[in-house]
């Protein structure tokens, strides 16, 4: 039966014993469907838990909205082949939805499947100012503490991570999903609700860093973000030409840095 928690128990067989199930927990993928003043606009896979911050950051990381404030409600409907997050927009929000909507079938999140066109990979990002900063001395703390906000990973093994880190490297918090782009989604819908709080510090992904995760971040102000894995060439040519500062590699002791350094602070 599912849950809340993201997690359902299932019986399993281990290889060193075939013989005897026994009862384990997986991490729940489900088809969600975001649908803005009734149209449905894209269905995700995701894990079905804080989908209403996943729908605000959703909404703030596309260019659907530019404030939180144009949301005026959302709904989790569940349904029996999915979950419908029903989200209602303002007018002036929604027009300009409906104006610019193009078919996402197929979408599985890497941002590119079931655009119409190649001009429409890529949206305009203005230049992010020289606001945030981040001691790369305290990432190894805020590495550490990454599994902190991985409840249902931690006992699944099967979630990536999207956390927000303060300058001090103490995590402020964060968001888990089967999805990097939906973790981080979820960390951009959490963040939009904390104010100045989190303003300064840096995003921290489980993951590797595709352009779509520096647009997203770029999109919601986010002039920081550090990814566990590796960055891709576009991802790299994205964040320099928004002015986002891209580590990648982040691991005990070590970073790459790909753009823009002097966010960084580095002492000997």
């Amino acid at each position: 039966m599912t849950n809340v928690t993201g997690m359902r128990e299932v019986a399993l067989w281990r290889r060193r014993d075939l013989q005897h199930a026994e009862v384990d927990k997986l991490a729940e993928e489900v088809p969600v469907a975001l649908v803005y003043n009734g149209i449905s606009h894209v269905v995700m896979m995701a894990t079905p838990k804080d989908l209403p911050l996943f729908a605000v950051g959703f909404s703030l990381s596309e260019g659907i909205i530019e404030s939180r404030s144009e949301i005026y409600g959302i709904d989790v409907v569940p349904g029996c082949s999915g979950i419908e997050v029903q989200i209602e927009l303002s007018s002036r929000r929604f027009m300009a939805l409906k104006e610019r909507r193009r078919s996402l079938t197929g979408r599985t999140g890497c941002g590119v499947c079931g655009v119409e066109q190649l001009n429409d990979i890529g949206r305009p990002v203005a230049p992010l100012p020289f606001t945030q900063t981040f001691d790369l001395n305290h990432l190894d703390d805020a590495l550490r503490h990454l599994n902190d906000v991985q409840p249902v990973g931690r006992l699944t093994g099967c979630t990536h991570a999207a956390a927000w880190v303060m300058p001090s490297g103490a995590l402020a918090g964060g968001m888990e999903d089967v999805g990097r782009h939906v973790a981080l989604d979820k960390l951009l819908g959490q963040r939009a609700g904390e104010g100045e709080a989190w303003r300064s510090g840096a995003a921290l992904v489980s993951s590797r860093a595709s352009y779509e995760m520096v647009q997203k971040a770029a999109m919601c102000g986010v002039e920081i973000l550090l990814a566990v894995s590796a960055a891709t060439t576009l991802a790299v040519e994205v964040a320099e030409r928004c002015n986002l500062t891209l580590v990648g590699f982040c691991k005990p002791g070590r970073a790459t840095i790909y753009t823009h350094p002097q966010r960084l602070i580095i002492n000997q």
